[in-house]
């Protein structure tokens, strides 16, 4: 890529390290500071319902997050935003933020994050452990089943070598329900 060329970034946490579904110039991990990675957003849509919410993640105060930066040319950046808000910003659950991420290289890039918005009525909180199992075994939405969601995620953190024990001790149980190699 021309270093002229300008670029946009987006901070990956979830379901985007796995499945970004828009083009992108490159990607590389990343580290974003004041947030860190948590399954406190109830999911009414993707992997849940209103009657039956599911549970996905959201960029919470405090901490840091390792995650996936991706690049995006500026030719493709109103496109790429557009996607994103529909895919992200179905209830509004998030808050759309530029936030400083340190990438792998060592540079520091303003990245767009989508940050859970506390007084959403569709934030959890910090849920117990086995709240959160309950739920997730349980609850399914357009994008498919929510044990789904967990378990690929952690996968994908694993194979970057991402460690969240939150994450893990959560996929280890749901992946010896349903019959899946550790996580």
């Amino acid at each position: 890529m021309n270093n002229a060329s300008p670029t946009h970034w987006v901070f990956g946490y979830g379901s985007l390290i796995w499945n970004p579904g828009f083009p992108f110039v490159s990607a590389q991990g990343g580290l974003l500071g004041g947030a860190h990675r948590a399954l406190s957003i109830y999911s009414f849509h993707h992997r849940g319902t209103p009657e039956q919410p599911g549970l996905v993640f959201g960029l919470a105060r405090g901490g840091s997050c390792r995650g996936m930066v991706f690049e995006v040319a500026d030719s493709a950046w109103a496109d790429v935003l557009a996607y994103l808000q529909e895919r992200e910003q179905v209830t509004s659950v998030y808050r759309d933020v530029m936030r400083p991420v340190r990438l792998a290289d060592g540079r520091t890039v303003a990245a767009l994050a989508f940050v859970v918005d506390e007084r959403h009525p569709q934030y959890a909180g910090r849920l117990p452990l086995e709240r959160q199992l309950e739920m997730v075994r349980r609850s399914a939405g357009v994008s498919g089943r929510n044990v789904d969601y967990v378990l690929n995620t952690a996968r994908h953190l694993a194979e970057l070598g991402i460690k969240d024990r939150q994450v893990m001790a959560l996929a280890a149980l749901l992946a010896r329900e349903n019959g899946v190699g550790e996580a």
